[in-house]
């Protein structure tokens, strides 16, 4: 499909392990634009790093049209920007030269740029995110922040700084695109797409991506959300149950009887778990080494962290990793023999 002016191109390179869902939302909010103002406004194109068909993270292969090497070239022989669209999933994409490189290029020449998911990291290791707002899932926020602290990340559902947009995955790129959309060609086309696709608003830039506390926990005590909201902001340095009393009002011993009722634990039990649980999701997610781990989520000893977090999960951090390692592993052999298996 060919759109009207090369700015209204969008090139969405297709990291291995992609999310479909997030890649489609967006490519179908651009589809919706097409049909509602009845002519090709937006046109698409789908580039991997070798030309080769990209693996979903569910499995469902994405044929390409091209590869980086094509693309470069491509993209010096015409002088009207586009829009480029590293689209990425829940893993974090290993660190590629030629690639970074191309997005630098591509910022040079004021080429938008746009990051969904794991996308963002390549965004940032291409040094295109330093001093911006982005938005980051919440299962990469831990790690990603301690990589890149330059960079303002917030996990909100996506964000739009300039000429970078960058969206946490999930549905929100389609918010995203139409908010492009919505500059391009006006609140009555957007509206009129939400309608055809069931879709009640359109959220603002900056929106949260996760569930209330409210929602979130079942809870609905002004007092208790307070408090865990003020424990999950300082994950890092804990602060002292005493120091928070002022800001909700609560005694000590109230704060407790508080966290008892609806929480079914002291509150801090409640924070150690909290902090246990980013330790998990670091330990997971990165490759960052279990002492800095450890920091990161305000333990002051490794042995302190490896012996509490054994008692919440059953493994030492380390053994945590290593398994988690061998699972990646024994996936990937087995979708490799699949793949073997539907080739011959």
């Amino acid at each position: 499909m060919q759109a009207g002016a090369r700015s209204h191109h969008f090139t969405f390179y297709l990291l291995d392990g992609f999310a479909l869902y997030g890649f489609s939302a967006a490519i179908e909010a651009l589809r919706l634009a097409n049909d509602v103002a009845d002519r090709p406004v937006y046109g698409w194109r789908f580039v991997t790093v070798d030309g080769a068909p990209a693996t979903s993270s569910c499995g469902t292969k994405v044929a390409a049209a091209g590869r980086l090497l094509d693309e470069r070239d491509r993209f010096r022989r015409n002088t009207e920007p586009g829009f480029v669209v590293i689209c990425g999933g829940r893993t974090k994409p290993p660190a590629d030269r030629a690639l970074e490189g191309w997005l630098r290029s591509c910022a040079r020449s004021h080429v938008r740029l746009a990051g969904l998911a794991g996308g963002v990291y390549s965004l940032a290791r291409a040094g295109l995110l330093d001093g911006r707002r982005c938005a980051v899932h919440w299962e990469h926020f831990p790690d990603f922040s301690e990589r890149f602290f330059m960079a303002g990340a917030r996990q909100t559902a996506f964000e739009i700084d300039g000429s970078i947009y960058t969206c946490a995955g999930g549905n929100a790129p389609f918010d995203m695109v139409l908010r492009i959309i919505e500059a391009d060609l006006g609140q009555e086309v957007t509206n009129r797409i939400c309608e055809a696709a069931l879709c009640e608003r359109l959220r603002e830039t900056g929106e949260r991506q996760r569930l209330p506390l409210q929602a979130r926990l079942g809870i609905d005590n002004p007092s208790l959300i307070r408090i865990v909201e003020q424990m999950e902001a300082n994950i890092v340095e804990p602060v002292k149950l005493a120091d928070m009393s002022p800001a909700t009002g609560l005694s000590r011993r109230q704060m407790e009887r508080l966290f008892r009722k609806e929480m079914g634990r002291t509150p801090a039990r409640y924070y150690l778990d909290l902090r246990l649980e980013r330790a998990h999701l670091l330990i997971l997610t990165s490759s960052l080494p279990i002492i800095e781990i450890a920091v990161a989520c305000g333990f002051s000893t490794a042995s302190h962290f490896s012996r509490t977090y054994r008692e919440r999960y059953g493994l030492t951090p380390q053994r945590t990793r290593l398994a988690e390692m061998e699972r990646l592993r024994a996936g990937n052999e087995r979708r490799g023999q699949i793949e073997e298996r539907r080739v011959a």
